[in-house]
């Protein structure tokens, strides 16, 4: 399980290789599902879209960081 947890429109960096995806590349979380063991679903700046990402395979972009609606 992941240490952090992130919410919708989060801006995350890859903090590994994806397919598609190299380490560094800055996205947007589109979807949070489970319940026990969250997924993301991420939009990457370079147009791949990745679903079911365990919070391991991302970290937080320091540069920008959107607050959750609540």
């Amino acid at each position: 399980m992941a240490d952090t947890e992130f919410a919708r429109k989060d801006r995350v960096v890859a903090a590994e290789d994806r397919p598609g995806v190299p380490v560094g590349t800055a996205g947007v979380i589109v979807m949070v599902t489970g319940l026990s063991w969250i997924r993301y679903r991420v939009r990457f700046d370079n147009g791949v879209e990745l679903n079911m990402l365990d919070g391991r395979y991302l970290s937080q972009d320091p540069a920008k960081r959107k607050k959750a609606r609540r």
